[in-house]
């Protein structure tokens, strides 16, 4: 199997976390092509524009799975695979994934199965699960800050001693990125207020 991949260093070392099987041919690539043979691509750099999806549909490849949290399926192409590719969360063993097209999910296991991941098909929704909890989690520390109720470094330290996180809410949002965040939370927002981002959280992804 050949598998297209684009994508900046970290996100490489993250998808390759779990090493990678002998018998994939893997392109490594910083942009899209504009052809290639490969069975599969995978975009861990997909930003929603027309004109990516376009560029991602002249390669031909008969899979195309692409980092993409704050949309959905619905305006796809049927060969497109949405996963949380944020950083900090592709380098686990399971993928979460969603497809609107069900017949090449069985495919896409096998694909992700090359990189020894498992696949977890959740619905199609904005922010799947993990990537919307953990930025709710952010969204009240920056509150609580806000507030001054406690510093950054307290929350932090708080969180990862109290409930065994990886990392603390404000270390998550460094890693993500606050834009990233910030952007999940307003799309939220439209449908529920409960999701409206901090203040503080807006202000300073902006600067970010």
């Amino acid at each position: 199997m050949k598998i297209l991949v684009v994508a900046d260093n970290d996100l490489k070392q993250e998808l390759l976390a779990q090493g990678l099987q002998d018998d994939i041919d893997i392109d490594w690539k910083a942009t899209i092509p504009s052809s290639t043979s490969a069975d599969c691509c995978i975009d861990l750099l997909f930003n929603c524009t027309n004109e990516r999806i376009e560029a991602l549909q002249k390669t031909q490849a008969n899979i195309v799975i692409i980092n993409a949290v704050t949309i959905t399926s619905e305006t796809l192409p049927q060969n497109f695979i949405r996963i949380n590719g944020w950083p900090g969360f592709l380098q686990r063993a399971i993928v979460e994934a969603t497809a609107a097209n069900e017949s090449i999910k069985k495919e896409v296991e096998k694909i992700f199965s090359c990189f020894n991941k498992s696949t977890e098909w959740v619905p199609d929704k904005v922010g799947f699960v993990t990537a919307t909890i953990i930025s709710m989690i952010i969204n009240e520390a920056y509150f609580t800050v806000g507030e001054q109720v406690s510093s950054k470094e307290d929350i932090d330290t708080a969180m990862k001693l109290g409930t065994n996180y990886p990392f603390g809410p404000f270390e998550w949002g460094q890693k993500i990125g606050l834009r990233n965040v910030q952007e999940l939370l307003a799309t939220l927002s439209k449908k529920n207020i409960r999701y409206q981002p901090a203040a503080l959280l807006t202000k300073e992804a902006i600067l970010q």
